[in-house]
């Protein structure tokens, strides 16, 4: 491909993620692979090239654009080389006109308020859309850690390791799950030991499920639970690669979760709710272009649900474990203060986590203090 057929890709993949993340499609990185899964013709050179201008466009711009040829002009008014390739070619986009252009920004507007009042500064706003780094979780049920090449520890995480960006741990499948530092160290606020009966209540596709596992050396039980019928079923054979035994999968139909977990009464329930992924953005900076304050709110409000079905689940004196990957105060402690008053009785035991800081009464890791993504954990304790 040409430097201008690589740009007119560009913007053609900035037009199928802008309309997806309008009208809740796929994310930016199935649409990239869709794109080059029919176009054989392009090296992976070309690919790579093409992925890092789409999501330079989408890091720096905070608003939705209009369009793909909008959002790459305003790359090309800062970056001269580019702008020559907008030359009118064969397989090129046309030449730059008086056109409108994406404004440049970090995120919404409404949302780099949100942020401000949860206590985060533009430097640590700047850091939600930096790339993320590759991080991986060494699986002691199979064996000791493999020697990876350029790996480096994660500090107070002893399985936690570093990888360069794009290495492939694919050989390592089953001893190395990819999983961020930050995930890692909010699981630890269960504080799971072996033998005991757990509850993963959004479980998905079970990172968090395989290292509790892990935590509890295989001996216990873990019952790992979900609405989304696709994401959980690729639980168990996760767990078969990876020699865990002890979970078993329940697949939940929604507004009836109570009456499918009515049996279990565990020791810890981990709540992982769905949330804004504010987070999360560093991988998916799109999901910033997803989000409006009604959309939060439904979040707010499953958050909520989740919450109130998950304490049903725990035994008396039990641990109520709530994670969101959110840094968002209305995802996480404005979630706690309001379950603390609808439950009364139940109390809070901060989590003592090797990173993050207290944020109300949880703590909270954030991508520029942590080098992670964003996290809120809190530890709620059942009356005995």
């Amino acid at each position: 491909m040409t430097p201008a057929a690589r740009t007119q890709a560009a913007i053609e993949l900035l037009d199928a993620i802008i309309i997806a993340a309008r009208e809740g499609g796929a994310a930016a990185d199935t649409l990239i692979a869709r794109y080059f899964a029919t176009r054989r013709y392009a090296g992976s050179k070309d690919r790579r090239a093409v992925r890092e201008l789409v999501y330079a466009a989408i890091r720096r711009l905070g608003e939705r654009p209009a369009n793909g040829r909008a959002a790459m002009l305003t790359l090309a008014d800062e970056d001269p080389i580019l702008a020559t390739t907008f030359d009118g070619s064969p397989h090129g986009p046309a030449p730059i006109g008086d056109e409108p252009r994406a404004a440049p920004g970090l995120h919404p507007a409404w949302l780099e308020a949100a942020l401000a009042a949860s206590g985060l500064d533009a430097v640590e706003q700047a850091a939600l859309i930096e790339r993320a780094p590759l991080d991986v979780r060494i699986n002691r049920l199979r064996a000791d850690p493999p020697a990876l090449p350029d790996a480096q520890p994660v500090p107070g995480l002893p399985d936690a390791w570093r990888l360069p960006a794009g290495a492939d741990v694919s050989r390592w499948a089953g001893v190395v799950e990819v999983q961020d530092a930050g995930s890692q160290a909010v699981t630890l606020a269960a504080r799971v030991e072996p033998g005991m009966t757990v509850l993963d209540l959004c479980a998905g596709a079970g990172g968090k499920t395989l290292a509790l596992a892990a935590m509890m050396r295989n001996e216990g039980r873990i019952v790992a639970s979900d609405v989304d019928r696709a994401r959980l079923s690729r639980l168990l054979p996760r767990a078969a690669q990876a020699e865990v035994g002890i979970v078993e999968t329940r697949l939940l139909d929604p507004r009836r979760e109570a009456a499918a977990l009515g049996d279990v009464q565990a020791d810890v329930v981990l709540v992982d709710a769905p949330c804004s992924g504010t987070g999360t953005w560093r991988r998916n900076p799109e999901a910033r272009w997803r989000l409006d304050p009604a959309r939060l709110e439904r979040f707010a409000a499953t958050q909520r649900d989740v919450l109130t079905i998950g304490a049903g689940c725990v035994r008396p004196g039990g641990a109520l474990v709530y994670i969101v990957c959110s840094l968002l105060d209305a995802e996480g402690p404005a979630q706690v203060d309001a379950f603390l008053t609808a439950h009364p009785g139940w109390r809070v035991e901060m989590p003592a986590l090797p990173l993050g800081r207290a944020r109300g009464q949880g703590m909270r890791l954030t991508p520029a203090h942590d080098a992670t993504d964003g996290f809120f954990v809190a530890r709620l304790i059942a009356a005995c």
